[in-house]
């Protein structure tokens, strides 16, 4: 691997256009007090592991209390500190220590829904149909003679119908509640006033603590279709349908979010945070049609939607250039750049989805310089700087939803919430004091090799790949928004230039693509052949020469 800087202003354009987010999942990421759950002191404390990578900003996902019947996205206090992840003050703690390092600091919003055990839930159960404390929530009658169906054909996306019959407070069958998700989140009513008002104080509290952004959960479901129609066969079945179906990616969705981004533009900021007209929000919006997500993006709206089409893409030439062409052709006309990602706590990692084994570690390692090169930001999640695989958690060890929900047929994502390895030969790898059987998720034994400490000094690890990318990167910043593909259309390569200093090759085919002699490498994703880039290799080069 070689690399190579050259300084260079960034200007004046808003932070966020090209910075790279680093996601932290708190419970596998480091454990501070030794009980074998990562927590909030775990994670200030490897805060300097983030800024000696290169990153901009860091994203927590939910520290809220939570029953943790969805990895923490069932909230049932979204202004709190859950008590196993710490206090309010290891919170503000985090945010002073990450903006020491100079990083920004995003919490996840979550507005589609509450926990079960939420207050506003405990009481709306407890109350008779038609009371303010059940408009809060989506109560419906149900279907048939004695109301034993559910109100319409929605299906979870968990798996299942997504409406759950609640005991009234005399004992009797009563109504039907929705749930998108599983039966412990139930969906908020969001024209009810109070839902809105409730998640504007949320957002207030949280811009007080010093956050500089929300990353907002399934912001495409807050609002659901009048009169809540049935939505026909083939539910979560076909994603790029998304937009039609009558839960997902209503009108009502965009003149709520102007009046979220009116008020962070305006709400002071206190010390240490950005102003705040430098703050971001990032829509996580399951749609597909690109006209459409451009919309989440819209002048006076959020100024980041993640690229889940470039997430789900396949490793393979044709079909990743079409991605990337539209994404950026589609953002481009909203007047932003895309946000690119390779993985999340929700999705497989690369080395596993890539193909596993050497063959996926070195498609990986590629796909992390083709969307660290492309222009606008990219989002990090823990471990992908580590190369780490998919891990398998045991059947009796598994938490998510969606293995009891699928009757065992799917084994959700646990496998991408494994403790990270800090350091050692033998689980938990740093991560805990704890027994490697009291910690989190069990780690596999065989990742001592892909540890902090064992990659930190290796100039061939992909910790060093990413170390090297995202300082380049930072000395490289993209031109704009325009992006302008080259190769053959069979797709066994293309280039394309970052800026006219930067350009990034990928070859995705079997015949090696030769280097002219002059072009200066400054990052490879594998070693050369020579000057042949050869099959599933990226390279950055430091100018726009052609390969012949």
């Amino acid at each position: 691997m070689t690399a190579g800087t050259t300084p260079q202003a960034l200007g004046d354009r808003p932070w966020w256009r090209d910075a790279v987010c680093y996601e932290i999942h708190p419970r596998a990421f480091a454990d501070g007090n030794g009980d074998g759950t990562g927590d909030l002191p775990g994670a200030t404390a490897r805060l300097d592991h983030l800024a000696d990578l290169g990153a901009d900003a860091v994203w927590i996902t939910p520290f809220y209390p939570s029953p943790l019947a969805d990895g923490g996205y069932d909230i049932s206090d979204h202004t709190g500190v859950a008590p196993d992840l710490g206090t309010p003050a290891d919170f503000a703690e985090l945010v002073a220590k990450a903006h020491t390092l100079g990083l920004k600091v995003l919490v996840d919003v979550v507005p589609n829904h509450t926990s079960h055990r939420h207050p506003w839930f405990v009481e709306a159960v407890a109350a008779a149909p038609g009371s303010p404390a059940r408009q809060r929530y989506l109560f419906r009658d149900g279907r048939g003679d004695e109301g034993e169906l559910p109100p319409n054909d929605w299906q979870s996306a968990f798996g299942g119908p997504a409406w759950t019959r609640v005991r009234e407070p005399d004992g009797s069958p009563g109504q039907w509640y929705l749930h998108l998700h599983a039966p412990e989140q139930p969906d908020l009513n969001w024209r009810d006033p109070e839902v809105g008002a409730e998640f504007e104080r949320i957002l207030r509290y949280w811009l007080d603590q010093g956050v500089d952004g929300f990353r907002v959960d399934v912001a495409h479901t807050l609002f659901k279709a009048e009169n809540l129609p049935d939505a026909g066969p083939g539910q979560h079945q076909d994603v790029h349908r998304n937009h039609l179906m009558p839960y997902y990616d209503q009108e009502e969705l965009h003149p709520q979010f102007r009046r979220w981004r009116a008020m962070l533009d305006r709400h002071p900021a206190p010390a240490g945070a950005v102003p705040p007209r430098d703050r971001v929000m990032v829509a996580e919006a399951g749609i597909f049609d690109r006209e459409r997500l451009a919309r989440y993006v819209a002048p006076g709206e959020m100024q980041q939607i993640f690229n889940f089409a470039f997430l789900e893409c396949p490793w393979e030439g044709q079909a990743m250039r079409e991605v990337i062409e539209q994404s950026v052709q589609g953002m481009h006309a909203a007047g932003v750049p895309v946000t690119w990602v390779l993985s999340s706590h929700d999705s497989v990692r690369p080395v596993t989805r890539y193909g596993g084994g050497r063959l996926g570690r070195r498609r990986a390692r590629a796909a992390a310089l083709l969307m660290l090169a492309l222009p606008g930001a990219a989002y990090v999640y823990q471990g992908e700087e580590l190369g780490l695989p998919q891990a398998h958690v045991p059947d009796d060890r598994i938490r998510d939803p969606l293995w009891e929900r699928s009757e065992h047929r799917q084994r959700g994502r646990d496998g991408c919430r494994v403790p990270l390895p800090w350091t050692g030969s033998a689980p938990p790898y740093g991560f805990s004091d704890a027994a490697p059987g009291d910690c989190w998720f069990p780690q596999p034994v065989d990742w001592a090799d892909l540890t902090v400490s064992a990659q930190h000094d290796d100039a061939q690890s992909t910790l060093a790949l990413y170390r090297a990318a995202l300082h380049l990167r930072r000395a490289y910043p993209s031109a704009g928004t325009v992006l302008r593909v080259e190769g053959p259309t069979s797709g066994e390569w293309f280039a394309f230039d970052r800026s006219d200093r930067l350009r990034c090759l990928v070859n995705f085919g079997a015949r090696p693509i030769r280097l002219e002699d002059r072009v200066r490498v400054l990052l490879s994703s594998a070693p050369l052949d020579g000057r042949n880039v050869l099959q599933d290799t990226a390279v950055w080069i430091a100018h726009e020469e052609h390969p012949q």
